[in-house]
């Protein structure tokens, strides 16, 4: 945690009490349906987080419309469209052949799914059950995935999957404005399963551990663990494989978790000679590449390597400097995607008993 952060959360620990009793009313409202809550027509999977900042929302919401859309499942994903600017009841980021709306339009993560799921429609909007009325009446979808959505109690859900880095996990375990916790912990409660991602050889040990104290405190939820692994590293305009073995590299990214994307860049072979981190969701203008081209050359790098997320806030740039982004995916355990379809497959059974 970095001074910044300390003194944040030191000033904002006389507030955090009454953070923490206006997120349980909330609740409590959505509990009794006094705040409306929505119910699909069709199955509807939630991906969130307690903590705040990077826990692998984005490669876990990429992982599930996959798997569903190879199962045969039609799917859309909806967000909320953080920082972007686009502001209709429901904007369509893509359909399922073209991505419509930029970064600055509909934020980084939307337009990184939208371009990263073919076939997969993409719609944000604040209110989520906007989007999700559009994506069934205009693309008949069997399944919407909410992403961020643990916090948006508005639209129902099949299956509400909370995640948690394995290297951060709880932060502070405080409620904000004195700590990371978006909600106080209580709200656990309405998960379905928990999932540690970014799991490896050095953290597993103490992701069990935290692992341990959450089943023990939730006892009815299930939990899995997941790691981050990475696909390719493809050049930023042609998408073709570049191989960073021993190659020296600046790297710069603007995500919750640089560190963890330093490691992936180092277990991908680069020679890390430069790193920048920016504050998460950066947006970047020639002036912020025209400085990291020049680090990196004063460096002696031959390539400047991002994040996918940071690529899409790249477009319209002139680009210079020869860039990659780092391609990584989630893999969680195998009885995660069995929860996956016997909960669709519990949801259709119903579906089914109600029409006949």
């Amino acid at each position: 945690m970095n001074f910044n952060h300390q003194f944040f959360f030191s000033c904002g620990r006389p507030f955090s009490p009454f953070y923490g009793l206006a997120m349980k009313l909330r609740q409590y409202l959505y509990s009794k349906n006094i705040l409306k809550r929505h119910t699909l027509p069709v199955s509807v999977i939630s991906v969130g987080n307690l903590v705040l900042g990077g826990s692998g929302k984005t490669p876990m919401v990429q992982f599930l419309a996959k798997y569903l859309q190879n199962k045969g499942h039609k799917v859309a994903v909806v967000s909320r469209g953080y920082r972007g600017k686009a502001s209709n009841r429901y904007n369509i980021v893509s359909d399922t052949s073209r991505v419509f709306l930029d970064a600055e339009q509909a934020g980084d993560e939307p337009v990184l799914l939208a371009r990263s799921l073919p076939g997969i429609p993409v719609l944000t909007g604040k209110k989520r059950i906007h989007p999700c009325n559009e994506a069934l009446k205009r693309f008949q979808v069997d399944c919407i995935i909410l992403d961020d959505g643990f916090q948006h109690m508005a639209v129902e859900r099949d299956l509400n999957i909370v995640l948690f880095d394995a290297t951060f996990l709880a932060g502070n375990s405080r409620v904000l404005p004195a700590g990371h916790l978006r909600e106080p912990v209580s709200s656990l409660k309405r998960a379905d399963c928990f999932v540690v991602t970014g799991v490896n050889r050095q953290n597993r040990e103490r992701a069990e551990a935290f692992g341990s104290l959450l089943t023990q405190k939730f006892i009815s939820k299930k939990l899995y663990y997941s790691s981050i692994s990475i696909c390719n590293c493809v050049s930023f305009y042609d998408r073709k494989t570049i191989s960073l073995e021993g190659v020296p590299i600046a790297v710069f990214c603007g995500i919750a978790n640089p560190e963890r994307f330093r490691s992936s860049v180092t277990e991908a072979g680069g020679r890390i000679v430069s790193f920048t981190a920016f504050g998460d969701h950066q947006p970047y203008s020639q002036k912020h590449f025209d400085k990291l081209a020049s680090q990196a050359e004063s460096a002696g790098a031959r390539l400047l390597v991002t994040t996918e997320k940071d690529g899409v806030k790249l477009a319209g740039l002139n680009l210079h400097f020869p860039v990659a982004l780092l391609v990584v995916e989630q893999n969680p355990d195998h009885e995660f995607e069995q929860l996956v379809m016997d909960r669709l497959d519990i949801f259709n059974s119903c579906n089914i008993k109600k029409q006949a």
